[in-house]
């Protein structure tokens, strides 16, 4: 869920901390570009589910893999005995 930033309200705390109206929405406007463009790489859960989705595929594939080599290795074991 995005949400915007307020250049202009940022604008007007900045001025009543006591800056110049100029550099108030210059930073001001910096700050909103910052914000915007950090969002493009935030995670969300429906992100964080499909990776955790993925890796826990991979690891009952390797686990499963596992576990027929260890079959594997007993059935060896047992036919040189």
């Amino acid at each position: 869920m995005a949400t915007a930033f307020d250049i202009l309200g940022a604008t007007h705390r900045l001025e009543e901390a006591g800056l110049p109206r100029e550099q108030a929405e210059a930073i001001a406007a910096e700050a909103g570009t910052a914000a915007q463009s950090g969002r493009d790489d935030l995670v969300t859960k429906s992100d964080l589910t499909a990776a955790l989705a993925e890796l826990e595929a991979r690891l009952l594939w390797r686990l499963v893999g596992g576990m027929v080599a260890v079959a594997g290795l007993a059935i060896a074991i047992a036919k040189l005995i």
